[in-house]
């Protein structure tokens, strides 16, 4: 338990109430000295009263504050909270009357201190930020079940039995002619089951970091396909700017849409062309950029015209296998005119109206089927330094598996719970305690 006291804003100024929060061994008293009440406080007791500066006597804000005693609280640490008024310059009296002698906390320091005095593993530590972060219902809903410790238990579980294995092989190793052979010839059976477990965490970790990072997708097409208009039929608003003149849109325009619970980041880019201007060759190199980093390309096509060069060209790097995953939209199926083309049967195309929606909500729903899996909704992993642990953890276990005596295996073994250490918090570094909370905000 860290013998330092030290206090943030935790929550946003400008709104109704503000909290304050101080964690450490001096809270109480810090409380003391900038809380006036009619009683002393009380263990999670809500109290009325007046912040005060301390030197001067001066009445900062009318508040209410209380103090939650150690162990029972976030940091595992004594804590108190004192609840202003949400004025920005009442907020910043009452930190600066603190800052007089406390130290302001570092960014993620509660969460940390509560990681570090065993309120939370590691895993649930990041899900804190995860949680915070989620901007769709399903994100937020899977950062709050590995917040609540759906990682830590699994991963334990899968300790636990590797550690019963451990010790086999162990006593094999302090009694080889009684015990080497069987326990080699029996650790295949029993590390199976375990690495398809892992595999299984990694299947639906890689599948599920959509809900995590999010998915890119890249609108591309050529001048006046009706790319700036699909844009805003997916999002909803005249967000991007729409004329009847090829090369209206210069540079890459980008919006996130929730598609099934996923963030979907969709980009608008220029028309694929030989640009005619300097600003245009640029807008058109992004575009192509977009294109390479997406994970899912929508190709839009004018529906009312016979297929163009540069459509063309794309459609053929569709067919290459140049994208990843790729869609094929023939644009503006309301005007007079508007026809398909054969050549992209095999995509089986979609005919949208930015005007009317027409194949709007089909389109979502076969993104939705490219960028998500069943994998992905039942994940319980979905954190890339996780998946990268699983995979070490793995890896080392079916070395473990293929060994010709006990010492190696002993030793693979022993690797393998290093990684599935590096998850909950159990073998990780400093280094990378520090690299995690350093990207919390001030007060979390």
């Amino acid at each position: 338990m860290s013998e330092d006291t030290v206090f943030a804003l935790s929550s946003p100024v400008g709104g109704a109430i503000a909290i304050v929060r101080i964690t450490g061994s001096g809270a109480y008293a810090a409380l003391g000295r900038v809380f006036r009440c009619k009683n002393a406080p009380e263990h999670r007791v809500m109290n009325y009263g007046h912040v005060t500066d301390p030197e001067s006597g001066e009445t900062i804000d009318s508040a209410m504050a209380c103090f939650l005693k150690a162990p029972a609280t976030y940091t595992g640490e004594d804590m108190a909270e004192i609840y202003i008024h949400g004025s920005r310059v009442i907020a910043k009296r009452t930190l600066s009357v603190l800052s007089h002698f406390l130290r302001p906390a570092e960014g993620g320091e509660f969460t940390k201190r509560a990681f570090m005095n065993g309120k939370l593993d590691l895993s649930q530590a990041e899900a804190v930020m995860d949680v915070i972060s989620s901007v769709t219902e399903q994100g937020a809903r899977m950062a709050e079940e590995q917040l609540a410790g759906s990682i830590g238990s699994g991963i334990k579980d899968i300790e636990d039995r590797l550690i019963d294995i451990l010790s086999g092989v162990e006593a094999a190793l302090d009694y080889p002619d009684e015990l080497e052979e069987d326990t080699v010839s029996s650790l295949e059976n029993e590390l199976a089951p375990i690495i398809d477990k892992l595999d299984y965490l990694i299947r639906g970790g890689n599948a599920a970091r959509i809900f995590r990072e999010g998915a890119a997708v890249a609108i591309l097409g050529a001048p006046n396909a009706g790319k700036s208009s699909l844009f805003n039929a997916l999002m909803g608003t005249e967000r991007a700017i729409v004329t009847s003149i090829p090369g209206t849109t210069r540079d890459t325009l980008e919006e996130t849409l929730d598609i099934c619970g996923a963030p979907v980041r969709i980009t608008d880019t220029a028309g694929i062309r030989e640009g005619t201007d300097e600003a245009e060759r640029i807008g058109v190199e992004r575009a192509r950029k977009a294109g390479e980093r997406a994970d899912l390309i929508l190709i839009a096509i004018d529906g009312t015209k016979p297929m163009d060069e540069e459509s063309r060209a794309l459609i053929n790097a569709a067919k290459r296998g140049e994208y990843r995953k790729c869609l094929i939209l023939f644009t503006k199926a309301d005007k007079q005119g508007f026809g398909t083309d054969e050549s992209c049967a095999e995509f089986a195309p979609i005919s949208v109206s930015s005007v009317t929606g027409e194949g709007i909500e089909e389109l979502k729903e076969r993104m939705a089927a490219l960028l998500l899996t069943k994998e992905a909704e039942s994940a319980l992993v979905t954190n890339s330094r996780h998946i990268h642990a699983l995979a070490e953890a793995k890896a080392a276990l079916e070395t473990a598996d293929a060994a010709m005596g006990t010492d190696l295996a002993a030793a693979d073994i022993r690797t393998a719970l290093y990684a599935l250490g590096q998850i909950t918090g159990r073998e990780v570094t400093s280094d990378v305690i520090e690299r995690i909370f350093s990207r919390f905000c001030v007060g979390k």
